[in-house]
């Protein structure tokens, strides 16, 4: 498992909670990434490395996506539950 290097950006507010939702499940970045395909939503590995440490922004379509296959509600995600 690779650290990350750089600290959290500010383009996002689920970023650190995608990362924890699917760490909790024991789920690897690729794994995520197959499911989103399974989902209709089109992520390379970059987009979501940089998703999960707050530098890109999410799309509304990708947040319930998130919330689906992470088995959470999209206000955890947006940190309001």
């Amino acid at each position: 498992m690779r650290l990350r290097k750089q600290a959290l950006g500010n383009r996002n507010l689920v970023g650190a909670r995608v990362e924890q939702a699917r760490k909790e499940l024991g789920m690897k970045q690729k794994e995520l990434l197959a499911q989103l395909q399974v989902n209709g939503v089109d992520m390379n590995a970059s987009a979501l490395s940089k998703l999960e440490g707050q530098v890109r922004c999410v799309n509304d379509f990708e947040l319930v996506a998130l919330a689906n296959i992470l088995n959470v509600s999209v206000d955890w995600l947006l940190g309001r539950a």
